[in-house]
């Protein structure tokens, strides 16, 4: 539990960032190597994994679909990098805020 709650505390140093993933359901990973979550950002709809990698200070990042098959799989990422990593492989686009005004114009 304490590594998912490192992780947890990582991702809420950032929240105006982390909260347009649709950040939702964060559960410690039975293993206690890590935290799972859910999220709906423009890129990915799923789940995403964020393992430490064991003996390195270093995190493993694996986005999982709605079927919990893997669909991308970011290794060797330090913890300050962990919320700009997930950000990308999650919400932003090239596109981003034509998007985000388009989404909220509805």
């Amino acid at each position: 539990m304490e590594m998912a709650e490192y992780i947890y505390s990582i991702l809420k140093s950032q929240p105006m960032i982390m909260f347009p993933w649709g950040f939702n359901k964060p559960m410690a990973l039975t293993n206690e190597e890590g935290l799972i979550f859910c999220v709906n950002g423009f890129k990915h709809q799923g789940s995403v994994k964020v393992v430490c990698h064991g003996g390195k200070d270093l995190f493993n990042i694996i986005l999982l679909d709605r079927k919990n098959n893997e669909t991308l799989k970011i290794e060797g990422i330090y913890f300050d990098q962990l919320v700009e990593v997930i950000d990308d492989a999650v919400e932003h686009t090239n596109d981003y805020e034509n998007r985000v005004r388009e989404f909220y114009s509805k």
